[in-house]
């Protein structure tokens, strides 16, 4: 096997509602930063980042897109392209994760073959009892902190796995 690194590129986007840390998460991810101040994003933002995943370079193209109760609301365009997505909830906003089980249900049917992982962000502001006790109707992959950096690198990194496998098993 040639002993060069070989490189590809993927398209994720962060989903959820308005204000459960997705700018924040990225910026964590990407700066390794945590945002002083509350910036909402207005229509959407692109971000990079190269992560090494054994001789495999993988440069992920990160569309942040603005918060959105109803995923309808999301432009296709935004979405189409895409090979795999996170929705984000803010565990201690029950508003933002009621509903989730019905957004990813029209998240699947809008991008059919991205790969998905669901981020339960702000875990800093729950004790763990509160935590244990959530009642979330979708089991999140990850549970995270932008804020604290906790499983932040750990969630884009799997999701980066899961899409260079996909390739791998469909190759």
């Amino acid at each position: 096997m040639d002993s060069t690194k070989q490189g590809i590129s993927k398209k994720i986007a962060l989903l959820g509602s308005h204000a459960v840390g997705k700018t924040s998460l990225i910026s964590r991810f990407v700066t390794r930063e945590f945002p002083n101040e509350y910036l909402t994003t207005i229509g959407l933002r692109v971000d990079q980042k190269t992560v090494q995943l054994g001789d495999l370079t993988v440069e992920l193209i990160i569309w942040d897109i603005a918060g959105q109760d109803d995923p309808v609301r999301i432009p296709q365009y935004y979405l189409n392209g895409a090979h795999g997505y996170i929705f984000v909830v803010d565990l201690s906003r029950e508003s933002t994760w009621s509903q989730m089980d019905h957004q990813i249900q029209v998240l699947e049917a809008m991008m059919p073959k991205a790969k998905r992982l669901v981020a339960g962000n702000k875990k800093d502001l729950l004790s763990d009892k509160e935590l244990q006790e959530l009642k979330l109707p979708v089991t999140p992959d990850f549970l995270t902190s932008a804020f604290t950096g906790e499983n932040v690198d750990e969630m884009f990194h799997h999701l980066a796995q899961i899409l260079v496998h996909d390739d791998a098993t469909t190759a």
